[in-house]
């Protein structure tokens, strides 16, 4: 059944919802971006920041998003008692024998919940805190009831300490560090007057029903193959930092990135919500930011990771033309004989012939003069230069210089001429072959390249229209798609050089040799998928 994406007044419903909650808020567009998200998306938000930074605010404010919502709050210490979050005990169940709380007003009974220096949370409350955040049920005396929780916002000044409390940490799928306001924004902050509450439009809030219908439709948003591409990417490179997210939090990622594109008016996760990413697999705050610069370098960058695939299969047909640029054969004669090169580097069809000898030293050797007597070879040793003229030098005084130069007087011995070598010629079908293959990756990275363009050219609709990115990412999200446009293009005009250098191989003068061609196997390497 085809997912009916949302519709687009609950969108819009969205974004005005969230811009109230935003009024008199100096810096902190992100939290309650974060908040209201996970709130619709049924989960819990964490901010981690130093006291004063309207981390309660944010929490009262997102109340106000949801009709009839109850509201609860309470700054935890490590001598915080049961009683204090989950209510006292009945009087009356303990007369008749039952262990139950009073739970009315208390966290059981919230919508919205804001538990201050959660982690001061102790053993007595912990287990307790765990199934009320997590299955959102509460364990009261025998019975096991459902609570009415939508979102609880934790917060603390300091990370947790102790494997006791890592559990609670995991609960928290979204993490946001919240500081002071910077210089920027200070005069802004000193110019608020009042208490700054929200007025929202009676309409914008949402209902129960509202919500159960976001989280049920969100299940069937599609998750393509670039996006779990992006996370299985995401994991191993958090791995290889010694960041752990376990995977409870994986499969909640996704039904985040489903909420997301369902409430943009999706019916498929796009990699523009893996914004969110950063703020779901940080441990420490300033793990964000580099997880955000991972991110932000995979933005433009498809299923299969296209800058690194494709630049390695140009990288391999270039290796290949290079190979049969300098691919060298023996020549042959116009009648098909192999061609030598004999000891005055003419070509020859002999294979072998009588080239002078050379000693040891590769001095070479002649022949005595024929009045020398005897023996000219010198049984077969033969003489240098030297040795001839040093020799009885009283008796070749009078010996023609060009004694030397004559090859009558060289001392011979038989030759294997090398072979005469030329480029390697090749069949046409093995021109026309290679090619082919080359113009194909060539058509994959024009395609890749238009793909990019048209994500560039929709960045306004896709990112700077999106309900949870906050404004300017789209700058850094065009810089990053300019940045694989430019690699595309450079891959495209090596691609169109490669192309050309197979057809300007040398050819084999007879078609019929086409058989002999050297045979060269086909780039078996995966390429990527086309995006989205």
């Amino acid at each position: 059944m085809t997912q009916k994406p949302a519709p687009r007044n609950l969108t819009e419903r969205l974004a005005s919802l969230r811009d109230g909650l935003l009024a008199n808020l100096i810096e902190r567009d992100i939290p309650i971006r974060l908040a209201l998200l996970a709130a619709v998306a049924g989960e819990h938000l964490l901010l981690i920041g130093p006291p004063g930074t309207a981390k309660s605010d944010i929490a009262q404010r997102l109340r106000s998003a949801f009709q009839n919502a109850s509201f609860f709050e309470r700054l935890l210490t490590r001598f915080t008692v049961p009683e204090e979050l989950f209510g006292p005990m009945s009087i009356k169940a303990l007369e008749a024998d039952r262990y139950e709380r009073q739970i009315q007003g208390y966290l059981p009974t919230a919508s919205v919940a804001f538990l201050d220096e959660i982690f001061k949370a102790n053993s007595a409350i912990l287990n307790a805190l765990l199934t009320l955040l997590n299955e959102r049920a509460f364990d009261n005396g025998t019975q096991r009831i459902p609570v009415p929780l939508l979102c609880a916002i934790g917060a603390s000044n300091e990370l947790p300490e102790g494997s006791e409390l890592e559990a609670l940490y995991d609960r928290f799928l979204l993490r946001c560090h919240v500081g002071p306001v910077s210089d920027d924004g200070f005069l802004g902050l000193m110019a608020l007057r009042g208490s700054g509450k929200p007025t929202l439009d009676p309409s914008l809030p949402l209902t129960i029903v509202d919500l159960a219908q976001i989280q049920q439709e969100s299940v069937k948003v599609a998750v393509p193959s670039g996006v779990q591409g992006m996370l299985a990417e995401l994991r191993k490179w958090l791995s290889s930092q010694d960041i752990t997210v376990s995977d409870r939090r994986w499969r909640k990622i996704v039904s985040l990135l489903q909420a997301s594109a369902y409430t943009n008016g999706r019916d498929q996760v796009s990699v523009w919500d893996g914004w969110l990413l950063p703020y779901c697999t940080w441990n420490k705050p300033e793990q964000r930011e580099i997880i955000a610069a991972w991110y932000e370098e995979w933005v433009g960058a498809s299923e299969a990771k296209e800058p690194a695939t494709f630049t390695r299969l140009v990288e391999v047909w270039e290796a290949r033309l290079s190979k049969d640029q300098n691919a060298r054969s023996q020549a042959h004669d116009k009648d098909g004989n192999p061609l030598f090169l004999d000891r005055k580097k003419k070509q020859t069809t002999s294979a072998t012939g009588k080239k002078q000898k050379h000693n040891p030293q590769n001095e070479p050797l002649f022949l005595a003069p024929p009045n020398w007597g005897g023996d000219r070879s010198n049984n077969g040793q033969g003489y240098t230069e030297p040795q001839i003229r040093n020799d009885n030098r009283s008796r070749y005084n009078n010996l023609d210089p060009s004694y030397f130069a004559d090859e009558g007087n060289w001392l011979m011995e038989e030759a294997q001429w090398p072979p005469k070598m030329e480029p390697t010629r090749y069949s046409q079908a093995h021109i026309d072959g290679q090619s082919k293959q080359a113009a194909q990756l060539l058509d994959e990275v024009n395609g890749w390249e238009a793909r990019l363009t048209q994500e560039r050219d929709a960045l306004a609709q896709s990112v700077d229209s999106h309900l949870w990115i906050v404004p300017g990412f789209s700058k850094i999200a065009r810089k990053q798609l300019e940045a694989q446009l430019r690699i595309a293009r450079d891959l495209s005009k090596r691609l169109r050089q490669v192309a050309q250098g197979f057809a300007e191989l040398p050819k084999q003068h007879d078609s019929s040799e086409e058989e002999d061609s050297p045979k060269q196997d086909s780039v078996k390497e995966a390429r990527p998928k086309k995006s989205r």
